[in-house]
Parts: C-alpha cells; sequence; structure tokens
C-alpha cells in the first residue's frame, strides 16, 4: 500500500505568503464588485467603467424591470381589497327642495355673460427639441439630457395606442436618483431639475398588445439630448 508522502515545513507557505494571497484576492474581488457587479445588477456605477462596457445599461433596465414587477404586485394586491359600500345621499324634504329651488333663482344683478370679456388667447408653447418614436409590445427606450446641477428643463410627452410605464431618473459621477414614476400613464409635463451634474431623462416600457407612438418635447437649460437605449 502507497502512503502519500507528508509535506515538510520548508514546503509548506509561510503564513507571509498566505496573508498576501488572502489580500490580492479581496482586492480583485472588491474590483469585480465595484467595476462588474454593481453596475450590472444594480446601475450603480462609482467608476465609470461599466457605462464603458455597457454594463451600467444592462442593470438600469434589470432595475426598470424589477420595480415593474413590484408595481403590478402593488396594484394587483390593491385590486383584491373589498371595496367599501357607497355612501347613500339621504332624501330632502319637500321644505329644502324649496329652499334650494329658490336659492337657484337667477338675480337681476347678475352680470349679462355678454358684457364679459373673451380671455385672451394663449400664446402656443415653443419646445427646442421633439423627437417621435415607436415602440412594439414589451420594447423599451431611454432618452437622457446633460444637464449641470440645478440646471431646469421643461418637457412634455404623449403616447398614441395605450398608455406607458416611465421612470424619470438621472446618473452621473457615481449618483443615481428617480424622479417619479408611473404605470399605465398616456401623457405627462412639467420641470425637471437636474439633482447633480450627469444625464437626466426618460425610461418609457411599452405593456400594450400593440405598437405605441411617442412624441417627447423638451425645452430649458441643457446640453444634449441623447438616446441610451
Amino acid at each position: 500500500m502507497y502512503n502519500t508522502d507528508m509535506p515538510n515545513r520548508a514546503e509548506l507557505p509561510s503564513t507571509g505568503k498566505l496573508i498576501r494571497s488572502t489580500l490580492l484576492a479581496a482586492v480583485a474581488a472588491t474590483v469585480l464588485l465595484v467595476t462588474v457587479v454593481l453596475p450590472a445588477e444594480y446601475a450603480i456605477d462609482p467608476t465609470g467603467a461599466g457605462r464603458l462596457l455597457g454594463l451600467t445599461d444592462m442593470g438600469e433596465i434589470k432595475q426598470q424591470l424589477a420595480e415593474e414587477a413590484e408595481l403590478d404586485r402593488a396594484n394587483t394586491a390593491a385590486a383584491s381589497q373589498p371595496k367599501a359600500p357607497a355612501a347613500t345621499t339621504p332624501e330632502r324634504s319637500e321644505a329644502q327642495e324649496v329652499v334650494a329651488e329658490t336659492s337657484a333663482e337667477p338675480t337681476d344683478t347678475a352680470p349679462d355673460a355678454s358684457e364679459e370679456e373673451a380671455p385672451a388667447p394663449e400664446p402656443a408653447a415653443t419646445w427646442r427639441d421633439e423627437v417621435q418614436f415607436t415602440l412594439t409590445p414589451g420594447e423599451g427606450t431611454e432618452y437622457k439630457l446633460t444637464m449641470e446641477e440645478g440646471a431646469v428643463a421643461r418637457f412634455a410627452w404623449e403616447s398614441e395606442g395605450g398608455p406607458i410605464n416611465f421612470d424619470t431618473h438621472g446618473d452621473g459621477g457615481g449618483n443615481a436618483i428617480s424622479y417619479e414614476k408611473g404605470r399605465g400613464v398616456p401623457e405627462d409635463e412639467g420641470d425637471l431639475e437636474a439633482a447633480f451634474t450627469g444625464n437626466h431623462g426618460w425610461f418609457f416600457r411599452n405593456r400594450n398588445d400593440n405598437d405605441v407612438t411617442v412624441v417627447l418635447r423638451l425645452d430649458g437649460d441643457y446640453g444634449e439630448l441623447k438616446r441610451m437605449l
């Protein structure tokens, strides 16, 4: 029977080598976590390497899908809750009806509608950029603006063919923020103020069974409009 020779003390790695190997493994794991795992899974990209490798876009899509699934679960749970019975309106007595009819009669002091001045028409809104795109069922896309911290952009978008899901968010310099989210929304408008210097904009997804066309209009203080996906 063959017995394996036991290594002698000189052949065993020293404590210093073991410590160095452990430190090198920890450093390598940290680098992979920051440059690959965080951007690809959570859209967190503190070094910017994830954006260069295309991993941050993958992480943003995963986060968006997870948020949409959470919204679906919340809406399903809300729909399953029993509805409260509608409040009944008490019948009014004859005396109350007489008083209501008397108070509703027009008086001689009411101004003549023909004498009121018609309001002046509001000027049509002007936009710096306008884009139109079509999303097939299940398809998503993302448009972002390059903005400095505190800059404000005015926006308005609308969809034809059905409502869509959207996520207004921003990222840059290791920062990330979600301004507003919606599910099954046909249109939206307002002002987008950049919380930090970076890219700020919208992710749209079509959850309908048919194509949906979206028109996005923009104006204000921003540098460039970019389609990310």
